[in-house]
């Protein structure tokens, strides 16, 4: 299995996630008795600007080059809001939306992507004009001209042809009508193979945007108060298992495999966070290697890594959760790309059945990737509105 494949089949099933979030139910009480009536919206935005790198690669891979971007989204939303974090997040927007861009030269190339978003008001709507909300999404993208030591030596940032797209938004918008607005926003999008292939410096952008959203039926307003349903004050245990691959050496095309086995404890600090601790345990088969271990190759200390974390989710509904980590090696090797004594995670994680999850995140050290790492687990505890 090559690097693209690898890659295409874990951010495809971060999408899958993505879309079964788009249907996910919230299980409040009075579910049933509701109904799932839906109010659809279509939302075109232009982006231009922001590349953000540093100077000699900009005068290298982004020599001569300006950033323009489309997206094209399509959104739906409860018509008669009554599930709990549909209230708790002012009746959001879930959808599917596709990215076309260009960077006016022909060393990036045009790339395109494919993304699951979540889009929140940050007050309740009301009767007033103008309106902000948040966007975050996930998706896979394609479409880039690849580092190449003949073809393509100026590309710098990216060693493959498709990447992890992140993003990111923020935006005013002004209702001309209850189903007609026009907006101006900020947004920020992140590139990645997360060492799948290197080079994997990465593609960072923030551009400006401006958008037109039509939705096709007016907003029915929010009730005021949540269900009845006090905060939990017990502690939910995380047994997670994750893997993925990575390549140490950019004139060394092999990928070696590694492997995380975590534990986590954490409780609601409010409705919409968790807050814990616990411990992330790591494997790197780079350590049996004589060419990237040497003369330690073979040891275990030379394959095994990890340490204390603190342990943070944002819970989004009662079946998906942004998932990130701050973690300190007690012990680590540099061989195995582990440059720096703090490392970071950040992902996304959705309860299949039950308390049995599955999710996606990237691993890094500050903003240098380690892996994609694709996982499962299980929660031990009783979760809010579950």
């Amino acid at each position: 299995m090559n690097n693209s494949t690898r890659l295409i089949l874990a951010v495809l099933g971060a999408i899958s996630i993505n879309i079964d979030i788009l249907f996910a139910q919230d299980v409040d009480s009075d579910s049933l008795s509701q109904g799932n009536e839906k109010i659809f919206l279509i939302e075109v935005d232009v982006e231009n600007g922001g590349i953000l790198a540093a100077s000699d690669i900009k005068s290298s891979t982004f020599q001569n080059a300006y950033y323009n971007g489309l997206n094209l989204r399509i959104g739906w939303k409860a018509k008669n809001p009554h599930k709990s974090y549909d209230i708790l997040f002012n009746n959001p927007i879930y959808g599917v939306g596709f990215y076309s861009s260009t960077f006016n030269n022909s060393i990036v190339g045009k790339p395109f992507a494919l993304y699951g978003y979540m889009q929140t008001p940050f007050f309740t709507e009301k009767t007033k004009k103008i309106k902000f909300d948040y966007r975050i999404g996930l998706g896979l993208s394609g479409n880039f001209n690849p580092y190449n030591t003949e073809q393509n030596p100026l590309n710098l940032v990216i060693g493959s042809k498709n990447n992890v797209f992140i993003d990111f938004g923020i935006s005013a918008k002004y209702a001309f009508t209850s189903k007609l607005k026009g907006g101006v926003g900020l947004s920020f999008h992140h590139f990645s193979n997360g060492a799948l292939r290197l080079p994997n410096k990465g593609i960072n952008l923030m551009p400006v945007t401006a958008s037109l959203t039509y939705q096709f039926d007016p907003n029915n307003p929010l009730p005021k108060k949540l269900p009845d349903s006090s905060l939990p004050t017990h502690w939910l245990f995380h047994l997670n298992y994750g893997f993925g691959f990575k390549q140490i050496y950019e004139e060394w095309k092999h990928n070696y495999f590694k492997s995380t086995l975590s534990f986590y404890a954490s409780r609601y600090a409010d409705y919409k966070w968790r807050i814990g601790g616990g411990i992330d345990l790591f494997y790197s088969s780079s350590g049996n290697s004589e060419v990237i271990a040497q003369e330690k190759s073979g040891k275990l200390s030379s394959k095994l890594s990890g340490g204390p974390v603190i342990y943070i989710a944002h819970v989004l509904n009662p079946r998906l959760v942004l998932n990130g980590n701050i973690g300190y090696y007690v012990h680590n090797q540099r061989f195995n790309g582990e440059i720096r004594r703090t490392f970071l995670r950040a992902g996304i994680r959705y309860y299949v059945y039950k308390n049995i999850n599955a999710g996606v995140s990237i691993k890094a050290h500050l903003g240098k990737a380690d892996f994609i790492e694709w996982s499962t687990g299980y929660t031990f505890g009783k979760r809010l509105f579950e």
